[in-house]
Formats: C-alpha cells, structure tokens, sequence
C-alpha cells in the first residue's frame, strides 16, 4: 500500500508543477475513443479502448480506459491515470497508478511507462505495473496506420501481456498472459469521425490459459470517435 499512496503523491505533485510550468504553451485537452466496437465472438462482447490528455507540450495528465462487457457477465476493465512527460520529440516517459476490475475481483498498480513513435512509425506504449503484493506486470501495445487512401486506412495492432506471479482471483497467471492481433480498417467521415470493420485473435499464453482458455478468432465492428 505505501508504494500506491507514493506514486498517487507523486502523479498529484507532478500534476501541480505540470500546470504551473505551462509558460506561454497553450493548455490543450482531447478526448479519444479509440475503438468502440461489438466483438463477434462468443461472448458477443461490447469493447472499449480510449483515452483521455489534459496539459501542455511538455508536460500532461492522461487517463486511460479499456475494457469489455460481455453479454452475459460483468465489466471487466483495465484504467490507469499517470502523468506523462515529454523526453524527446517523439518520446514520452510517464508514472502513476492502475486500477484493473475483473468479474470477481480487482487489483491497483504502481504504474512507469513510455509512449511514443517508435521507428517506422509504430504508435506504441509500454508500462511496467508493480502490485502489493510484489506481482510486477509488463504491458505493451503497437500500432500502425497504413493511408490506403486520404480517408480509407488500415490499423494493424498488436498487444502482449506478462506477469511475474499467478493471481487467481484476476485469472492472470505467471509468464506470457496474453497475446492480440488485430487489423481495424477504417473510413473517416470525417477526422472526428470513423467507422471501422477489423479482425481479431486473442490467444492467452502459459498458467494464464490454463486458468482461463480462450483461444479465438472473430470480427469486430465499431467506431473512432475524438473531440
């Protein structure tokens, strides 16, 4: 618990100096839905994954959501809020705290992590995650969009999971968690505004499946949404 209450007091301190060192950049904000899409998977899931800046050039709060709600069971998501601060044009390194919910149970993280525009132009973003109970999970996440067209374009994604040590009550297990693949094809209506149709596999890996198989392939179809 003392090092969750150390990175709240430290993603509150660095909020504060973030909005006092503003000097003459402009204060901006957005809000992203980055995918709002029904899986057509067995589970007929209703998905989600957005995000949510407030701050200056160098210096911003975000607050992450991703998740889904299965049709027959509860919400599960996973939502971190940190402080994020540029390193380089490209490159931001961040700090704060996680909070995962899933249908039996729930689990608060420590959070540090980078996001930025790796080579080739891969969106990605990696944390590392430490628990209370001394369990440290590894997230991380790349994309790329590939302008078929000015308004038609294809997102490849990819995203994998590990965790240090079983949690049962989450149905995570040690090692390799969980590995997606996804492709989202896009048509903007306008920048603000795209629907999209995609397809996507989600494998879980080592004691993760054992706890929990899934194994599958399905289409989605959603919408990109930011303001």
């Amino acid at each position: 618990m003392k090092k969750l209450l150390l990175a709240t007091a430290l993603i509150v301190g660095l909020v504060q100096q973030s909005f006092a060192a503003g000097g003459g950049d402009i204060f901006r904000s957005s809000i992203t839905i980055d995918n709002l899409e029904y899986q057509f998977n067995d589970e007929k899931a209703l998905s989600w994954d957005t995000f949510i800046y407030a701050g200056y050039d160098l210096n911003k709060v975000y607050l992450y959501s991703e998740g889904e709600k299965p049709k027959n069971s509860k919400v599960q998501s996973e939502n971190q809020l940190v402080y994020s601060r540029a390193i380089s044009p490209y490159w931001d390194i961040q700090a704060g705290i996680g909070y995962d919910k899933s249908e039996n149970a729930d689990q608060t993280w420590a959070v540090l992590g980078v996001q930025g525009l790796a080579p080739y132009f891969f969106e990605t973003r990696a944390v590392i995650m430490l628990a209370d109970d001394g369990n440290i999970g590894l997230r991380t996440e790349a994309e790329y969009e590939a302008l078929l067209t000015q308004k038609l374009i294809l997102t490849p994604s990819v995203t994998l999971d590990a965790y240090t040590k079983d949690n049962y009550e989450m149905g995570i297990g040690s090692g390799l968690s969980n590995l997606t693949l996804g492709a989202r094809l896009r048509y903007e209506i306008k920048r603000e505004f795209a629907p999209y149709i995609g397809v996507e596999w989600n494998k879980n890996l080592g004691n993760t499946d054992k706890l929990n198989p899934s194994n599958e392939t399905y289409m989605v179809a959603g919408l990109r949404v930011w303001f």
